[in-house]
């Protein structure tokens, strides 16, 4: 209950003359109805525990929305893609990124991933073009290369009955693949300096700022093609020559080194991520990895492959989204309030931290059919399309929504197309699953496996 007095603005005399001089004003009682608050957990969450463990549980308990204080913040975990989208896309202005990207900054630096505001906007639309469908294409050789490399490494093992160690040969190949994308023909001087992404698996402050120190071979490279005046059509080449649409400057060094860097990581971390979860699950169900071949079996020569040759495979895409449906690398989202707002029937107060779980989000046993089964086939033509648009969101959504979807999405699937084709991989004994959730959803123990070579499809 809240007591208000109620302002009289009579005069000094006219009030002696209505006797009112000498008493108390009354108060005039208000009801207010209280601000709705949601449910969650009394107890604090404790950095010592699992944080997607936690969540979860805490999920099962109180359901789409409940409140909850993580890492001495007030936070608000939803599960609910309307309510993802109504912060991701409707009223995105009002939320900029939450307390997680702290970390990423110190590893990245003021990067497109945690940049804001009107700068954001303008890096966005410089470094837009380097994602355009046609420079795509144009690194289809580089693509195709690391994985003939790739594919030549595990037939050499299969006949000799070796086992390969998947996780790490991935994160191998794709971070050749990314830097070669970005630096070009100086690959070789980044190559050994930058293999820490894929030789380190923590990603603690001692990582960071190990990788971080890196940021002066960007310049040096930099700094090299202006003195001799080098254009190059290579990722760093375009990021040089973009301008800002306002004042037609372009971007210091300082912030170069830092969409780099980001582009580096980003592109290195979730692709890796994706394709390794990608063969645990194939060799864990041979249904589906036996439907894949069948697809893959009509594809031409490896060495003479285009791009239209894997925008045809349509289950080989089913059997990607379906991985990223079960393990998003990006497993959770946060953002912060700038100001008063409302979820649902709820108050949101200015400064609440938003966490948005894809993984969540898209197990969610009310959005997905025995959610927890691996079946790239609810992704097919018979995909019920009243299904919420985000109860699939692995790269994010809304205008904050992952630049690199697109070149990513095709490196994944020309992999596949291109090793899945010859090859067919085992788990050797029993495999580990123990969820490691950190800036990207990795497993604590990686992917040992046996290789075989299939044998060639009748035409």
């Amino acid at each position: 209950m809240i007591v208000i007095y109620k302002h009289r603005r009579y005069n000094h005399r006219k009030r002696r003359r209505n006797g009112e001089l000498g008493h108390r004003k009354k108060p005039v009682v208000m009801i207010t109805k209280p601000k709705r608050v949601p449910s969650g957990p009394s107890e604090k969450f404790d950095p010592s525990q699992d944080l997607l463990s936690w969540l979860c549980d805490h999920f099962t308990q109180f359901g789409n929305l409940f409140k909850a204080s993580i890492y001495g913040s007030d936070v608000f975990v939803v599960s609910d893609p309307r309510y993802a989208h109504y912060v991701l896309r409707e009223n995105w202005q009002n939320y900029k990124k939450g307390q997680a990207i702290k970390r990423v900054g110190l590893l990245l630096g003021n990067g497109l991933m945690v940049s804001e505001g009107e700068f954001w906007k303008s890096q966005r639309r410089m470094i837009q073009p380097a994602f355009h469908s046609d420079v795509m294409g144009a690194l289809l050789n580089v693509i195709t290369t690391a994985n003939v490399k790739l594919l030549r490494k595990w037939e050499d093992a299969a006949q000799k009955r070796g086992t390969v160690n998947v996780t790490r040969d991935i994160s191998l190949m794709i971070l050749e693949v990314v830097l070669i994308s970005i630096f070009g023909d100086d690959y070789e001087q980044v190559a050994e300096p930058f293999s820490i992404l894929s030789s380190e698996s923590a990603r603690d402050l001692q990582f960071a700022q190990a990788f971080r120190a890196l940021g002066k071979i960007v310049v040096q490279i930099a700094t090299r093609r202006r003195k001799e005046s080098r254009m190059c059509a290579d990722l760093l080449g375009m990021l040089m020559e973009a301008r800002d649409r306002e004042t037609g400057e372009r971007m210091p060094d300082r912030q170069l080194v830092s969409e780099i860097m980001t582009l580096i990581v980003a592109g290195h971390e979730t692709t890796a991520s994706t394709l390794n979860w990608t063969w645990y699950l194939l060799s864990e169900h041979p249904d589906v990895e036996e439907k894949l071949s069948r697809e893959l079996g009509s594809l031409p020569s490896i060495e003479v492959l285009e791009l239209r040759d894997f925008q045809k495979l349509a289950y080989t895409r089913q059997v990607i989204e379906e991985t990223m449906r079960l393990y998003p690398a990006g497993w959770l989202m946060t953002r912060r309030a700038l100001r008063e707002d409302k979820l649902g029937d709820y108050i949101v107060p200015a400064g609440t931290e938003i966490y948005i779980s894809p993984f969540l989000i898209q197990r969610h046993p009310d959005l997905w059919t025995a959610p927890e089964r691996f079946d790239p086939d609810r992704f097919g033509s018979e995909q019920d399309q009243s299904q919420h648009a985000l109860a699939m969101l692995p790269f994010s959504a809304g205008p904050r929504k992952c630049i690199g979807e697109s070149f990513a999405r095709i490196e994944m699937q020309i992999h596949m197309a291109m090793i899945a084709k010859s090859l067919r991989l085992r788990c050797v004994g029993r495999t580990i699953v123990e969820l490691d959730a950190g800036v990207n959803l990795r497993n604590k123990h990686d992917f040992i496996m046996v290789p075989e070579i299939k044998a060639p499809a009748v035409q």
